[in-house]
């Protein structure tokens, strides 16, 4: 490798390859990139200073530097430099002694780049603020909460012969009973006023063509179904809360024998405003009924009958027969509530005349 002498020579030999003419636009273009670069840098202090002052700190900007000869200078050695650099691609023997160029291209080595991720990925993968987290049930902070879900809250007895009927019957007539409160209480489309299509079909025969003609002379209210008003209501969950239970005991009449079942529940629904999910509000009913098995030509038959229910908050104002639920924003009804107020939830409470008082739902 030649010494630091050896390298002055071989510059300044190099340096006087370059002609006077050459020199002398190397310096012009040299004085000219220096201007530009003041006014550059005074273009960037101003910048540099709005910025900090939409800020509010009531800074302008560091103080303004003076550019002088030595940028000249450095400005003539960079474009030196440069024109060696060409020089030096020509004649590369220049800078070298005794010393074997070769002339091939060296292999320019391909720059790493990290593979693209999908943008939607990484948005998936970053957490996000509340994810993870169930939405908050309609039944928090309620006895509801603790409820079992839909049918499986009717419990049912352990089935025995009794009454005439064998085990086997009454398992069976427990099983259609289950079948007949579920219809009842928990059919979505019966609940929002439709058709009580699915209770209708489990009822016998005899019994369903009463129950027919009393839904038409009543325009529709099912009786022994709870339903709400239409255009009055919309589940806010697919979860009904139940807890109850049913008792096995006996019957006789003038005709007949057989097993009484005697139901007592507590049915919870969280409804809204229809197209108003923030109006939700969780509506307590109270059903209670008894159903009659017995066999009659050879046949199983459950009667329902004595079926009833309470509904809170609900309207005194109508008696139509549906619920008509009672929300925070609801007007004030002109049929005031009785009696001091009952608590709901309660299992064993007793049945009362009219429209009832109660405690929050």
């Amino acid at each position: 490798m030649p010494h630091g002498d050896d390298l002055d020579a071989r510059f300044n030999e190099l340096v006087a390859q370059i002609d006077e003419e050459q020199q002398r636009r190397m310096r012009a273009a040299a004085v000219k990139g220096a201007k530009e670069q003041r006014r550059t840098d005074r273009s960037a202090r101003r910048e540099s200073g709005s910025a900090r002052l939409s800020g509010g700190h009531g800074d302008y900007g560091s103080e303004p530097r003076r550019i002088g000869r030595a940028w000249i200078a450095m400005a003539v050695i960079t474009s030196l430099i440069t024109a060696a650099g060409v020089i030096v691609a020509f004649r590369p023997d220049l800078l070298t002694s005794g010393v074997v160029v070769d002339d091939s291209p060296a292999p320019i080595a391909e720059p790493a780049v990290e593979p693209a991720g999908n943008p939607a990925d990484e948005a998936a993968a970053e957490p996000t603020e509340g994810a993870g987290e169930e939405p908050a049930s309609p039944f928090a902070g309620s006895p509801a909460e603790k409820y079992a879900e839909g049918a499986a809250g009717f419990a049912l007895p352990e089935a025995k012969a009794l009454g005439g009927l064998s085990k086997k019957d009454v398992a069976k007539g427990l099983k259609l009973t289950r079948e007949l409160m579920a219809a009842a209480f928990l059919d979505k489309k019966a609940l929002l006023g439709g058709k009580p299509s699915a209770f209708t079909k489990l009822l016998s025969p005899d019994q369903r063509d009463w129950f027919l003609r009393d839904m038409k002379k009543h325009k529709g209210s099912a009786a022994f179904v709870i339903q709400f008003a239409k255009g009055t209501a919309e589940l806010s969950t697919d979860v009904i809360k139940v807890r109850g239970r049913v008792k096995l005991g006996t019957f006789k009449d003038r005709w007949r024998r057989g097993v009484e079942l005697e139901l007592n529940h507590i049915v919870v629904y969280a409804v809204h405003r229809p197209g108003r999910p923030d109006t939700t509000i969780r509506v307590v009913a109270h059903p209670k009924g008894r159903v009659w098995l017995y066999r009659e030509e050879g046949r199983l038959v459950a009667w329902p009958l004595g079926w009833g229910a309470s509904s809170t908050p609900a309207s005194c104002d109508t008696r139509d027969g549906f619920i008509h639920p009672v929300y925070e924003d609801s007007p004030r009804g002109t049929v005031a509530p009785t009696g001091a107020p009952v608590d709901p939830y309660e299992l064993e409470e007793d049945d009362s005349e009219g429209c009832a008082a109660t405690q929050g739902t």
